[in-house]
């Protein structure tokens, strides 16, 4: 008897804890899709790393672009579009980083401007 109320007790116990055992949710995604978050993460680090630098900040703060806008501006760009401002500060030589930087940033901004994404330009 004491066996049989032991064996319920078990059964009841191990009921309960199968019942409180939340469901797992996967998804199959395709390698596109994981390498593309690949390629994007490593342009996206070049990008902010030279936008992090002081030169560079100051000549944004002189233009009236806030570095908070600035990543956040980066950070919306396109797979393709980071790519190329990456490929554009690798061409760059030595010392002209900063500069390079800006001209390139003040295109990604106008074409963003133009397409009507952001009004940067609407203040002057």
């Amino acid at each position: 008897m004491l066996k049989s109320r032991l064996l319920v007790l078990l059964q009841i116990t191990a009921l309960l804890v199968a019942s409180t055992v939340g469901t797992a949710q996967a998804a199959v995604i395709g390698t596109a899709n994981h390498f593309a978050e690949q390629t994007r993460s490593e342009p996206l680090g070049q990008v902010t790393t030279a936008l992090a630098s002081e030169t560079v900040q100051q000549h944004l703060l002189a233009m009236g672009v806030s570095p908070q806008d600035t990543l956040a501006r980066v950070n919306a760009l396109s797979t393709a579009e980071l790519q190329q401002l990456a490929q554009q500060l690798d061409t760059l030589p030595a010392g002209s980083g900063a500069l390079g930087v800006l001209g390139a940033l003040f295109l990604v901004l106008l074409v963003l401007e133009l397409v009507g994404l952001t009004n940067v330009f609407s203040k002057f």
